[in-house]
């Protein structure tokens, strides 16, 4: 049991679902118009955008429909998420 990567692999679980959760806020706000007033659409774009552009070279918009939101949010949900609940079964688990 290593207690520094078990509270690594916390902070990175709690990280990906708050980033999760700010990927989702950003998709409704994509989709109502009147949401995007003020300045804390802006930072929300600053965090989610330069994610989306690499995946958005990749696979372009089709048809008005962005795939890049649902390719990350699944890359997020299917391989970074198992991987940090690996390793914290690996690290936060005594074996004894």
């Amino acid at each position: 049991m290593n207690p520094f990567l078990c509270n690594i692999g916390f902070v990175l679980r709690y990280a990906v679902n708050i980033y999760t959760l700010l990927l989702l806020v950003y998709a409704v706000i994509s989709w109502i118009p009147d949401l995007r007033r003020g300045r804390w659409v802006y930072y929300l774009a600053s965090l989610i955008e330069p994610v989306l552009i690499p995946i958005r070279r990749i696979i372009p918009p089709l048809g008005g429909l962005d795939l890049a939101f649902l390719v990350l949010l699944l890359a997020l949900q299917l391989l970074v998420q198992p991987a940090i609940t690996r390793l914290l079964i690996n690290t936060c688990i005594p074996i004894y």
